[in-house]
This record gives structure tokens, C-alpha cells and sequence, in this order.
């Protein structure tokens, strides 16, 4: 019978993660056949993931990484069961490692049969719901490749990448703040361009109902009554219904007698208003559109064109919740 040495426990440790009685059987099963070790571990582990399979894995860590060239990024969200596992050092650091594969891959079939340590990502995740106790999977695979990407991580909870035109002066600065902004604003699409018409129109319809229905609340309530808006999207703001608002709103002013000499100097500021209250779709979903978070005064688009000849080209955006 061969003798199994603790150097020989703590090297499979090392190398799988396991506990150390968990390496000790594996070793003695396995007669001190490292190989053999290591594939009785992954076994105990598949037979875990196949009693897991229908828990919720809705924790984990999300991580992003760009390539050295900053020419590509990737995103990993390495799922788990419980906050306590996604917290732990070891964990956070393999989810490092895969977005760093990742990075290396084009789809996440690709991904999912790559090197980890000499087994593929698939094995290692099998390993790993092995040694844990809790099902891990992939939650996410996202990648990005642009003249220029940044990327962002928020508490490995939330990670965003963007792709820029160009990789104009202080580059890094202005990728970093949009990642953040799409991190934190949760966009979906770049403009409201890329608005389907009919996706426009039944979106209208049901958020006028969501607020119709809120003021009947309010109203019995006797409280202010939120303002129900005939349009969502800039999408819809067309010249002629811009041109009737400001015909509207000079109307309005006139009726509360003020003086018309002072109209132009009025009239842009409830114009611009309007818009505001009018695109609250956009607001939500589009990039552009947003108003920029570290200076609420200017939109994303304007943020942009400050730095000169460069466009926001794609972005992808991962989250737990």
C-alpha cells in the first residue's frame, strides 16, 4: 500500500482546490496516482452538480478584463449559491483567471473547453462545485473588440466594457467614465435610433396606463398627480410635434401675461423641459441619451464629442441582479 504523505495531500490541495480529507481519500483511492486523484475529485463533483442542478446560482463575481493592447475586453460572471462563497478570495481570484481566458476566446463554446490548469474551464467548474458544495456555472460570456476598449467593475457585482472609434488624448479617462456610467445606469442600447417603432408604441401605452392607474391612487389620496406624457422617445419628438410645443408653450405665457419681448429668453429653457419629460425611455435604455452622471448638465453624446473624433462604437454590461 503506498503511503500518502501530507506533502502529497497539500500538492493536490494546491493544484485543486480541495479540502485536504477530501485530497487525502482521493490519494489513498487513488494508491498516490496524482491523475487518478484528480479525476476521482472531479467525479465527486459531477455527482455534486447533478444533485445541484436545479439550485439558484444568482451569486458569484462578475469581472472584466482588456487585453494589453486595450484593443479587446471581456466579461466573466462566475456564478454561485451564497454571498459567502462569492466573497471568498479564492473564488474571486479563479473568477480573475477566467475572464483572463476569456480574453483569448471568441464564443463561449470556445470558452468552455479552454486550458484551466490542464483541464478545460468545463472541467474546472465541475471541480470546483466538487470542492465548494455549491453549484457554479457560468453565469455570463461577453466579449468586445474596438479600437479602443475600457472597462469597469463595480464590486464584481456589475461589470461594463465599451468600444470606442478612436484612441484619442486622455482615452483612458473617457472609457473609464462611460464603463462606469453604463454600469451604473444600466443602458441597453446606444440611441433611441436603434428603437423598433413598435417597441416605441407599446411602450408608450403601457407606461401612460402604469401612471393613469398611479394617479387614480393619488388622487383618492388627494395627492399631486404625476404628469402623464403623450411620448417616451426622441424618437417620436418629431419637428412638427416640437414646433406645436413651442407654439404651445409661448401660448401659455402669453396667457399668464408676460410680455413678449422676454419669450426667447423663456421659451428654451420649457422647451428643453419638454424633451426631458418626453424621453424618459431613453433616459432608461440609451447611452447616448443619458444624462451623463458626473455632470447631470450635459448628455453622454456631448460628454463624448468633447474629446474630439471619437464615437462610442459598442458596450456590453453583466449583473447579478
Amino acid at each position: 500500500m503506498v503511503k500518502i504523505t501530507a506533502a502529497m495531500v497539500n500538492e493536490l490541495r494546491q493544484k485543486t482546490g480541495a479540502g485536504m480529507m477530501d485530497c487525502k481519500k482521493a490519494l489513498v483511492e487513488a494508491e498516490g496516482d496524482f491523475d487518478k486523484a484528480i479525476e476521482i475529485l472531479r467525479k465527486k463533483g459531477q455527482k455534486i452538480a447533478e444533485k445541484r442542478a436545479d439550485r439558484d446560482s444568482s451569486e458569484g463575481a462578475v469581472i472584466a478584463k482588456v487585453n494589453d493592447s486595450n484593443t479587446k475586453g471581456a466579461i466573466v460572471s462566475l456564478n454561485c449559491e451564497t454571498d459567502f462563497v462569492a466573497k471568498n478570495d479564492d473564488y474571486v481570484a479563479m473568477a480573475h483567471k477566467m475572464a483572463e481566458i476569456a480574453l483569448g476566446t471568441s464564443s463561449k463554446e470556445e470558452f468552455m473547453a479552454a486550458d484551466f490548469d490542464g483541464m478545460t474551464v468545463e472541467e474546472k467548474l465541475t471541480e470546483q462545485t466538487g470542492v465548494i458544495g455549491e453549484k457554479i456555472e457560468i453565469g455570463a460570456y461577453k466579449t468586445l473588440e474596438a479600437p479602443y476598449v475600457g472597462s469597469y467593475i463595480h464590486g464584481n457585482k456589475i461589470a461594463a466594457l465599451v468600444g470606442l472609434s478612436a484612441e484619442v488624448d486622455n482615452v483612458d479617462v473617457l472609457a473609464k467614465d462611460l464603463a462606469m456610467q453604463i454600469a451604473s445606469m444600466g443602458a441597453t442600447t446606444l440611441s433611441y435610433k436603434d428603437f423598433d417603432a413598435d417597441f416605441i408604441a407599446s411602450e408608450t401605452e403601457a407606461r401612460i396606463a402604469v401612471i393613469e392607474k398611479d394617479n387614480i391612487e393619488l388622487g383618492r389620496l388627494g395627492k399631486t398627480l404625476k404628469n402623464v406624457p403623450k411620448y417616451i422617445s426622441r424618437a417620436q419628438l418629431t419637428d412638427e410635434v416640437l414646433a406645436q410645443a413651442e407654439a404651445d408653450i409661448k401660448a401659455e405665457l402669453i396667457a399668464e401675461g408676460k410680455p413678449e419681448q422676454i419669450l426667447d429668453r423663456i421659451v428654451p429653457g420649457k422647451l428643453e423641459r419638454f424633451i426631458a419629460d418626453n424621453t424618459t425611455l431613453d433616459q432608461e435604455q440609451c447611452l447616448l441619451d443619458q444624462n451623463f452622471i458626473k455632470d447631470e448638465k450635459q448628455s453622454v453624446a456631448e460628454y463624448v464629442k468633447s474629446y474630439g473624433d471619437v464615437e462610442v462604437v459598442n458596450f456590453e454590461r453583466v449583473s447579478l441582479s
